[in-house]
Order: structure tokens, then sequence, then C-alpha cells
């Protein structure tokens, strides 16, 4: 007796091994797999996005024999009809925790809900998935080291293996998307190379991370923040390899901020586009064109202040930014530029290829005191301090912002500073970090004493 099939969706998680929605589809019946090119998300991706997505269903389709079904449109349509030409009476996908995925899936589940079939979601993209942990008084937390510590309370769950799959091979795919021209430089993609670069960083960086994490000149990174937006590899499998040396739990622990800004995002989706933090309504931003032209200038990597250039650089030619450079260049835009967070949120999520949209939007909200356990508004970065620390021997910049690599470490981080002069091809500063610091603490002020009068008024 042959069974219909089930049909399964893949969204992010464009992996075989250690995917149990695949292995809960594959469950004694064949097997579709269906990705959507979705407008509604792939429409606003980036190009480095779209590249890298191709290069990932392009390995996936490999490593399924070349069995992969590829339809474009709104899934709440092609899902039901892809399932009624196979007449699979379940559709089983990868749980979504975030505000439009889930809306989707509804929209989904109640168009396949007339033909009497079911949509089925298992696990999720995080390690411990939204929802799955809350305060004492059952609701969601909003600082992030008590949810930690509940984090590490909740039992591990071992990887599941690669199941034995019957792929069907005979339904119409249309083309995949086209891979957009572009000039970063993308890792290699699909979860081969995921394994591989989870294999290099535990045996030649992990035991370090926490020493090296903070350098940008220094490989110290895992760079697996890629593959974990687009699950070519699960955190999952990261865990289970991970063992107690203090490097190993630093990085447990950054895996557990991605979990923590999942949960924020699934409990509060507005968060994406407001201030988590509603006083933070009051704080004034710069606006018309001398803001756009300080915003062109930070975009394009030619702010005159070395740090903060050669992160933006590094964001253009290679769609990833280092995290401590990413918290540097976004306070330079909010405190020292005094343009809106969301604005900057936007370009990152434009030009990085490890794009996602909790961990972009609450690391923004952190940077610029507007979100959870956000750092306070006063913490202003200074450029040339948070260069000199973290890049003493000027390797970072002297990569991406070539035209001053000549200098000593003395005046790398504040060229103007030289004897003889800043290089005549790099730009002066933009502006003057300590007095656009003290304008950031007055405007500051104001959100303070708007706050403390609605306290008065209210009480």
């Amino acid at each position: 007796m042959h069974l219909p099939p089930s049909l399964f969706w893949f969204r992010r998680d464009l992996r075989l091994i250690d995917n149990p929605a695949l292995v809960a589809a594959a469950d004694g019946r064949p097997v579709v797999g269906l990705f959507v090119i979705d407008d509604a998300l792939y429409g606003p991706s980036g190009d480095n996005r779209r590249a890298f997505l191709r290069r990932c269903l392009d390995a996936l389709d490999a490593d399924m024999g070349g069995s992969l079904v590829v339809r474009w449109g709104d899934p709440a349509e092609i899902v039901p009809e892809v399932a009624a030409e196979v007449d699979a009476g379940q559709v089983y996908a990868t749980g979504d925790h975030g505000p439009y995925g889930m809306a989707r899936d509804e929209r989904v589940a109640a168009a396949l809900a007339p033909s009497g079939r079911s949509f089925i979601a298992v696990d999720s993209p995080y390690a411990v998935p939204p929802g799955s942990v809350a305060t004492g008084s059952g609701t969601p937390f909003k600082v992030f080291t008590p949810y930690y510590r509940v984090w590490q309370t909740v039992p591990a769950v071992a990887p599941v293996a690669v199941p034995e799959v019957d792929w069907v091979t005979d339904l119409a795919s249309d083309e995949l998307p086209p891979e957009p021209e572009v000039i970063a430089e993308l890792p290699e993609a699909g979860e081969a190379a995921a394994a591989a670069d989870l294999d290099a960083f535990l045996a030649d960086r992990v035991d370090a991370y926490d020493d090296q994490r903070d350098r940008p000149g220094v490989d110290g990174t895992s760079r697996l923040s890629t593959h974990l937006k687009w699950g070519t590899i699960h955190p999952r499998q990261i865990l289970d390899r991970l063992g107690p040396s203090v490097g190993q739990e630093s990085f447990r622990r950054q895996l557990a901020w991605r979990d923590f800004y999942g949960t924020v995002l699934n409990a509060w989706p507005g968060s994406a586009r407001d201030n988590f933090v509603p006083k933070m309504d009051a704080l004034t931003w710069d606006t018309g064109s001398e803001a756009d032209e300080r915003f062109a200038a930070w975009c394009e990597g030619r702010t005159g202040y070395p740090i903060v250039d050669a992160g933006m650089r590094q964001l253009r030619a290679t769609g990833w930014m280092h995290n401590r450079v990413r918290m540097i260049t976004a306070s330079f835009l909010v405190k020292d530029l005094h343009i809106d967070w969301r604005r900057g949120a936007r370009w990152f999520m434009d030009q990085l290829v490890d794009g996602d949209l909790a961990a972009n939007q609450h690391g923004w909200q952190w940077t610029a005191g507007t979100g959870t356990d956000a750092s306070p508004f006063f913490r202003v970065f200074n450029p040339v301090s948070q260069g000199r620390k973290f890049d003493p021997d000027g390797a970072y910049v002297r990569r991406w912002v070539p035209e001053i690599a000549h200098l000593g470490d003395k005046h790398l981080h504040e060229p103007w500073s030289d004897p003889h002069g800043a290089p005549a091809a790099y730009p002066p500063p933009l502006v003057d970090h300590g007095v656009e610091r003290l304008e950031a603490l007055a405007r500051y002020d104001v959100v303070k004493a708007t706050a403390s009068g609605a306290t008065a008024a209210a009480g």
C-alpha cells in the first residue's frame, strides 16, 4: 500500500541533519521538499542575503539529489496548491516565532483546513524556543541575566540524525531566484560548510573566545551567525559539542543572547520598530539634509573616526561586521550623529548576510538605550578610546582603512593628531565627539524630565 506523501516546507532550516520537523514528515511516507520564494520576505532582503540564500538552496537541492521543489508566491496560496497536487495529508515545517512568520503560518493553516489538511509546526530555530521559559510570575523575561539562569536549567536536547527520506522527484519546480551580483565576499553556503566552520572554530578558537571575541583585528569569533540565520546549522548542534572551558561557556552565553532576543521579539512584536522603553520616545533625533549627509558618510565609512569607518567598510565588503564594532558604529550613529537607531538598523539589515530581525533590532536598541537590558543612554562610546582598547595594534583599522595604514599606533585611531597632519586622502572628523557626547546627554536630560513630569502628573 502506497501512502500519500507528506509535504515538508523548508524555511529557516536549510539542512537535512538535526531537522526534527523533517524527521516527523518522513515517518513512513514519501516527502515533497518545498521552498517558497515569498516576496514579503525576499523583496525587502538585501542582495547579500539573496545571494547567500540562492547558494544555500543550491547546496540543499544537491544534498536532496535534485529533489527540491521551488515555487514563487504567497505561501498561503502556494502551500495548499502543492499539497493538493500530491494529495498530501499533512504539511510539516519548523516553527517560526517572528511576527510575520506566525501570522503567515496562521494563514497557511487556515487555507489548508477546508481540504482537511493539517499544518504541523515542529521544533524552532532556537535552542530554547520562545515561550518555553518565564519569570516566576509567568511573564516573559525582559532582562537577560535572570533569563540566562533559567535558560541554563533547560535540559539539553541531542541532535537527531538525517532520516531516511523517500523524496518525491516528479513535481514541477520554478527556477531558483537568480543570484544577485554582489561586491561582498560571502562565506561558503550549505550545511557542509556550516559543519566545517563549526569544526574549525572548536579546534582553533573557542577556548580563547572569551579573551579574543572583542578584538576585531583577530580571527577570534565563530562566524556561525550566518549559518544560524539560515538554519544550515542549529544551535543544538553547537551546544552539543561545547565543553566547560571559560571560552566555551562565553560562547554558550552568546547563543543564549540569541534565544533571548528571539523571545523578546516573540513576546513584544512591536519592538522590531518601536522603542521597547516607552519613555525614550521623547528623545529627539536629527532629520533633514544635514542629517542625511552625515548618515551617508556613516554608511560609506568616511566619518573620520577610523574604528567606525573600518567597521562600515567591512560591512560593505563582506556583508558582516565584528560584533564589538557593531556596537561602536551604532553608538556613533545614535549618540554622535543623533540619528534614529531605526535608520541604522535598516541599513544593517540591508547589508548583513546574517541579518536577523530579532538580533539586529534588539542589538541596536541595546546600544541606543531604548531596549531590554539596555546599555544606559549616558554610556557613550568614545570611538578613539574604543579603537585603542580593542584594536591596540591597529590590525583591523589598517586592513579596512588603508589610506592611514602607515600611521604609527599612537596616532592611528586619531589621525588628525599626527604631527604631519592627517593624510589628505582621509576625511577629517565628521563631528567633535566631546561636543556631541554632551549634546546627547542634554537630550537625554529632556527625556528624564519628561518622564518625571508624566509620573508626577499620574500620581
